[in-house]
């Protein structure tokens, strides 16, 4: 099986419903923004801690998960309550260690810019959800995940600040 089909050379891309669309569709734009966060997770690995990378690849494979569902205009939904659940125990485990108070200044080590670009690609990727939910009535499970999801790269930047003694508040 080739990976080219010919099939999007006029501009237009299938769902999994069949139906096809522009590839400039909010489908299209959001499903392209979570695999955009995707890649960037996959280099944001090679720079974060042991225990990190494991989080980061399980996001990645729910990552598809998300783009399917809105690829199936929200016929297929496979991430819901347990995933955010997760994504939520993460947060609080970080939390408790960073005890984070202040605004801070992103970006003090490699591995902590590496996810804070994570983090902004997540929230741009859940705007462009939130057109879909609004507008069309499909992706709120997507819209959640992405919302703790870009919670969780935040604490874990700030997490490996702090452990390297580089947490910068501003005051």
């Amino acid at each position: 099986m080739s990976i080219t089909t010919k099939t999007g050379d006029k501009g237009l891309t299938g769902l999994f419903t069949g139906d096809r669309v522009a590839k400039y569709s909010p489908i299209m734009d959001a499903n392209g923004t979570i695999d955009e966060l995707d890649s960037f997770l996959g280099e944001a690995k090679h720079y974060v801690p042991g225990e990190m990378v494991e989080i980061l690849e399980k996001i990645q494979v729910q990552l598809y998960d998300l783009m399917a569902e809105l690829a199936s205009k929200g016929k297929y939904s496979k991430v819901g309550e347990d995933d955010v659940e997760w994504l939520e125990g993460l947060i609080h485990k970080y939390e408790n260690e960073v005890q984070l108070k202040v605004f801070v200044l992103p970006g003090s080590t490699i591995a902590s810019a590496k996810l804070d670009i994570c983090r902004t690609i997540a929230r741009r990727a859940e705007r462009k959800v939130a057109k879909l939910v609004l507008d069309y009535g499909f992706g709120d499970n997507v819209l959640v995940y992405l919302n703790r999801l870009s919670d969780l790269l935040f604490i874990m930047a700030r997490a490996i600040e702090k452990r390297e003694g580089k947490l910068r508040e501003v005051r």
